[in-house]
């Protein structure tokens, strides 16, 4: 009897979790359009102040912000809610979508250029560290020895015989 009520009361906050997460997906066409809602002059002019911008509008700007922004908020949801264990993976997207962000954000020339050469270290980490996990994953559904599987991690290999490894 406590089971089930227990699991009832999982059932019910993973509904509600489950229903958060599907309006925050749901909400993103009307979060992307709201570029639609600034102006369409480098000069915007409000009661408190006036802004500029190096952009061609603050349109223009919106349009950028929206199409970095809203890619990474659906890529860190995805990144939040997935059980698999190759997630991690998804952190490159979401560095790259970051970086040009904050290149628009700080209205810079170069947007889109740049990211990559911030990217190539966290990449130089998470790949070969989600590969790794895979590889002992692989190894014990399997069945093989992890022992086995470390002790060919040390072996010395020319960069020819790491790469046919990979294929194998």
């Amino acid at each position: 009897m406590t089971d089930t009520k227990n699991r009832y009361k999982t059932d019910k906050k993973s509904l509600f979790i489950g229903g958060v997460v599907v309006f925050l997906i749901a909400i993103t066409p009307f979060l992307f359009y709201l570029y639609e809602s600034f102006p369409k002059t480098q000069v915007w002019e409000t009661s408190l102040s006036n802004f500029e911008t190096i952009f061609p509008s603050w349109y223009s700007f919106a349009w950028y912000f929206t199409g970095k922004a809203i890619p990474l908020y659906l890529l860190l949801l995805w990144f939040f809610t997935c059980k698999h264990w190759w997630h991690w993976i998804i952190l490159i997207p979401i560095a790259m979508y970051a970086f040009q962000l904050w290149g628009v954000i700080n209205e810079s020339n170069d947007l889109d250029e740049l990211e990559l050469y911030y990217i190539i270290p966290l990449m130089m980490v998470l790949v070969p560290a989600v590969y790794l996990i895979r590889a002992k994953l692989f190894n014990k559904v399997r069945g093989d020895d992890l022992q086995e599987f470390e002790e060919d991690l040390l072996t010395k290999k020319s960069i020819w015989q790491q790469v046919k490894d990979l294929f194998r």
